[in-house]
Order: C-alpha cells, then sequence, then structure tokens
C-alpha cells in the first residue's frame, strides 16, 4: 500500500516549526538542507533566502513530514489560506491526547479532542506556524486510517 507524506511550505520558518514537531513527535530528521547548499552558478541563491531550508524530512511512523521554506522570488505563503489538514491517527486516546496537547500548544484550537458524535476520538486546530491538523483515534481501526 502506498503511504502519503504530507509536505508542508513555509515562510522562512520551517526549521523552527519541524523543531517543534521533532519534539511532539520524537525521532530524528532524515534530511535537512539549506538553499545555499543547492547553490552554484547554473542555481544562484539570493542572501536572503541563502539559510532557509530546501528540503527538510521528519519520519514519523511509516511516514515522513517534509517541508520547505518558500524563496522570496516565489512570494509568501498565505498562512490562513490552507486547505487542507494533516490528519494523524493515533493509536490510542493517551498517543491522540499527548499529539493533540503538543502540537496545538501556542495554536488555535477549532475543536476540543473529545469523543465526536461518529463514535471517535477527534480534536482540530491549527498550530502556532498556521498548518492545520486533525487527531483522531478509533478503537475500532487503532492508527490504521
Amino acid at each position: 500500500m502506498a503511504l502519503i507524506n504530507p509536505h508542508i511550505n513555509f515562510n522562512g520558518n520551517a526549521e523552527e516549526a519541524f523543531t517543534f514537531y521533532k519534539s511532539v513527535f520524537g525521532g530524528e530528521f532524515a534530511k535537512v538542507m539549506h538553499l545555499k547548499d543547492l547553490a552554484s552558478p547554473e542555481f544562484p541563491v539570493a542572501e536572503n533566502d541563502a539559510n532557509k531550508i530546501l528540503h527538510i524530512a521528519l519520519p514519523i511512523g511509516k511516514n515522513i513530514l517534509m517541508g520547505n521554506d518558500v524563496p522570496e522570488f516565489l512570494g509568501p505563503v498565505n498562512e490562513n489560506e490552507n486547505r487542507s489538514k494533516i490528519s494523524i491517527s493515533a493509536e490510542s486516546r493517551e498517543e491522540a491526547d499527548r499529539l493533540f496537547n503538543g502540537l496545538s500548544a501556542g495554536g488555535t484550537v477549532e475543536m476540543p479532542i473529545a469523543d465526536s458524535p461518529w463514535g471517535s476520538y477527534f480534536g482540530m486546530f491549527r498550530d502556532k506556524y498556521g498548518i492545520e491538523w486533525m487527531v483522531d483515534f478509533d478503537s475500532k481501526y487503532k492508527g490504521q486510517l
């Protein structure tokens, strides 16, 4: 079965955000590359973009959360216009609570985590970096959705 690995764009704070995500999920970065690592005469990098993240990857279970900073010449990411959410299927209520509370710290809770009308333990929020998340635990699936 194919895996779905979310990729998030940031306006210059990808490394900070991913360090935060790493503090919640644990693990180690599989890759961290800055734009300056790619700089060459064929691919010049503006000085103000040099330290921005070209690619960062954090393995989470069998999936990988990936991201980058958008170089200034491409224009800013509208952090209030995300039209999708990252959905986490937890393996227990305790894990769901830990992830929800950790990732939502400093953010805006849209739906507190609680038993949902459709039978799962569910909550939604926008984290302090503007990324939208859903955390779900369904005892019928145990993290396998």
